[in-house]
């Protein structure tokens, strides 16, 4: 029998509160001619959350979406979404945008979200209705009886992801989502993505910018190989390297020195050093007893890329930066 949304079986943890899971898989494998695309991928995302899936190209971002959407199986482990072990059978409360844009270039804007929605089991009558509604949300009512050749690709990408919420899924799937949209449009994107999550939906996407994810996301999957080699919460992933302390004092030298911690290096005018573990607290009275003169000190939490560095290794983060992001649609 299925576990059902609300089974014990199925529960995460987000900023403390146990959560039902809107996906769980375990162990999530695939092949493609012999070689591995996904080797053992487990995933555990709340309802209501933004989760994003982090990692290069090639890293096995886009085949387990789509073996989570049962567009392909996997050749072992197991996945369930919205508590069902069978994809297909909730289909109709999930929403799509594949990495790959299509629509029909003759299809007028209205018709294209409304025939989205059908394909999710949304009567066109309603689909029309709700496609105006949401083109007019979106600035976008103007458009609403030109076909998507006269659209510009920025307006047909945003029109495709209209139609993929149109019948109001609990659960949206975003494959690269900001690829080939403006700055501006990026900006929007985002914060649909998190009225949706206010509203309960939960979302999640893929992307290999880290500053999506880090603006975005609740919790994060970094992949790479194939593999994942952290899943949870983005602070747990930050607070992978220590916080980094820069100090600037008006002496250069006196007994306060000793009280740095041994990795300290300096920089001009600056020490830097990782924060210790005793907390500022203790390095501050040592500083001011042995006369220092602070001048700034100041405390940086490493950011959710030096976290990629760390758990991904070099190589990855390396394939990361080296995808420079598309040149925005027109």
């Amino acid at each position: 029998m299925d576990a059902q949304v609300g089974d014990p079986r199925l529960t995460g943890n987000v900023s403390g509160f146990d959560c039902p899971l809107a996906i769980e898989a375990r162990g999530l494998v695939k092949r493609f001619e012999g070689t591995t695309a996904v080797g053992g991928v487990d995933l555990s995302v709340p309802q209501g959350s933004v989760y994003g899936i982090l990692g290069p190209n090639g890293a096995g971002k886009t085949t387990t979406l789509r073996m989570l959407l049962g567009i392909i199986e996997p050749d072992s482990g197991y996945r369930r979404i919205l508590g069902a072990e069978r994809p297909h059978d909730v289909a109709h409360a999930i929403g799509y945008l594949p990495e790959e844009r299509g629509l029909y270039p003759s299809m007028k804007a209205t018709e294209a979200i409304a025939f989205l929605g059908a394909l999710r089991g949304l009567p066109l009558k309603e689909g029309r209705r709700r496609a105006h509604e949401l083109l007019e949300r979106h600035g976008l009512g103007y458009a609403a009886g030109r076909q998507i050749r006269q659209l510009s690709k920025g307006m047909a990408q945003q029109v495709q992801i209209l139609g993929t919420l149109v019948h109001r899924p609990r659960l949206v799937i975003f494959d690269e989502p900001f690829s080939g949209l403006d700055a501006l449009n990026q900006g929007k994107l985002e914060a649909m993505m998190r009225g949706l999550a206010e509203d309960g939906t939960t979302v999640i996407f893929s992307t290999h910018v880290i500053a999506h994810a880090e603006r975005l996301c609740d919790e994060v999957a970094i992949i790479a190989g194939g593999r994942v080699p952290f899943a949870g919460p983005v602070d747990v992933a930050r607070d992978r390297i220590p916080a980094q302390v820069r100090l600037e004092t008006q002496a250069d030298e006196g007994l306060w020195r000793a009280a740095l911690p041994t990795d300290s290096r300096r920089e001009g005018r600056y020490w830097h050093f990782a924060l210790p573990e005793g907390g500022i607290e203790p390095l501050l009275r040592a500083l001011i007893a042995g006369e220092a003169g602070i001048l700034s000190l100041s405390i940086e939490r490493a950011g959710l890329h030096d976290a990629f560095v760390a758990i991904a290794g070099e190589a990855a983060a390396r394939a990361l930066e080296a995808e420079k992001p598309e040149e925005p649609r027109r």
